[in-house]
């Protein structure tokens, strides 16, 4: 998982390719439009770089990326950088024989720069005039800053070894190491391999805390209540936080459920991914937090766990729709789910068939919010007389339908939700 960067690359080149493809005349008719090559030096041995200063780096393969500074050690010797274009999991510590080059700011540049420190330390002085919005604002800001830096590059889980994405926050002394073990069972974490391996041979448990309440296959779901559950859902929150960049639950576990997927072999259960919803839910969200670990992600689980969200909402004669603001990538992953399900129901309805959106909503669960959107993205929906209509032939459905793949879902008849369980606990 240490080249993740050299195949990013490799994707998004290969975009940028295609796009040059497409517009190459454009660009060469309007060579205005090309951006500047920005003015660099050689960083000298007495330069000691400041956080946002932009440089130009070596990745691990040799090439060399336009970066960021946002923090040092080491009185110097090490930089944690972000390279732009790609994602924050990418981000790193690297030394400073590494920095091929920093970039020279132009004048106008620089004072750009220096009044925007001075609009902040404005702001830090009218605390009195800030208004309570303001003060989440600025909260999130410096929560920003304390964990943009990953605190623990490796985890081992099971027999996995993952590189990690983001910061969490584990106790201090499991931190700024190497590599941090959890038992893929009972998700304690561990800091040494010795102690890890002793766990291994000592722990019980074979499949998360509560009540098993799908099975189809080598696939179970358990249901955990948070209040009964406390330290295992604590832990999970932890685990998933080194993945999720905007995740905040962590030890105020009580008030959710916690729907655990895994894959079962001879071993036991091995926790593939989870989603969280509150128990009581004033806005009627049936999903807060949801994701699949990087080991097990390409496999379908994502939808598997939206359908199954959905599919407990339906049998409890509600409609429901995941917490917001959705991350980008949340957002493709549920409206991908939306229109294939919504397609298929239109479908099963007939050629040439009109529906309301409440009709759509009763027989799927999706919020009629979130059903117009996804409609509305299609060019698949009218407003008439007051109410939006659903107006399609079977012909438009099955050219949608063929361009999307079969996504892996729930099925209903698996669940069962009377409290049973196939792994019941040993009594004391």
């Amino acid at each position: 998982m240490s080249d993740s960067l050299s195949n990013s690359s490799h994707s998004i080149s290969t975009t940028t390719t295609t796009n040059s493809k497409k517009r190459g005349r454009k660009r060469s008719s309007a060579s205005n439009n090309v951006p500047k090559k920005k003015k660099t030096r050689a960083l000298t041995k007495d330069d000691l770089l400041e956080a946002e200063t932009g440089v130009f780096a070596k990745w691990q393969d040799g090439t060399v990326h336009e970066a960021v500074v946002l923090s040092a050690r080491e009185n110097h010797k090490e930089y944690y950088v972000h390279f732009v274009k790609y994602d924050r999991r990418m981000d790193q510590w690297i030394g400073r024989d590494r920095i091929e080059s920093v970039v020279v700011l132009s004048k106008e540049e620089e004072e750009k720069r220096k009044k925007k420190k001075l609009e902040h330390l404005n702001k830090q002085s009218k605390k009195d005039e800030m208004s309570l919005r303001a003060k989440r604002k600025q909260w999130e800001e410096e929560h920003h800053s304390i964990t943009k830096v990953k605190n623990i590059e490796c985890i081992q889980i099971g027999d996995y070894e993952v590189d990690t994405w983001y910061f969490s926050p584990y106790p201090q002394e499991f931190c700024n190491s190497d590599r941090m073990y959890i038992c893929e069972f009972c998700l304690k974490y561990m800091k040494h391999a010795k102690t890890f391996a002793d766990h291994r041979k000592k722990c019980t448990l074979r499949h998360p805390p509560g009540n098993e309440i799908f099975r189809d296959g080598k696939l179970s779901v358990f249901e955990v209540d948070g209040v009964d559950n406390k330290l295992y859902c604590q832990n999970l929150c932890l685990l998933s936080k080194l993945f999720l960049d905007h995740k905040t639950l962590y030890f105020d576990v009580d008030p959710f459920l916690f729907y655990i997927l895994t894959e079962v072999d001879e071993q036991g259960c091995h926790v593939v991914g989870y989603f969280s919803k509150e128990k009581v839910s004033l806005d009627q969200y049936n999903l807060a937090c949801i994701l699949v670990f990087p080991q097990f992600q390409r496999k379908g689980y994502g939808k598997f766990l939206i359908s199954l969200s959905y599919e407990l909402t339906k049998a409890e004669n509600k409609i429901g729709s995941p917490e917001k603001p959705l991350s980008d990538l949340g957002k493709l992953s549920f409206r991908s789910y939306w229109t294939y399900v919504l397609l298929n129901v239109l479908r099963d309805e007939g050629d040439a068939v009109t529906l309301g959106v409440s009709d759509l909503s009763e027989m799927t669960g999706i919020r009629p919010e979130d059903i117009i959107s996804t409609l509305q993205s299609l060019n698949l929906i009218k407003y008439w007389k007051g109410q939006h209509i659903i107006s399609v032939s079977n012909k438009v459905i099955d050219t949608h339908l063929k361009n999307m793949r079969e996504p892996r879902l729930c099925d209903p008849s698996k669940l069962c939700l009377d409290n049973a369980t196939l792994f019941p606990e040993k009594k004391s």
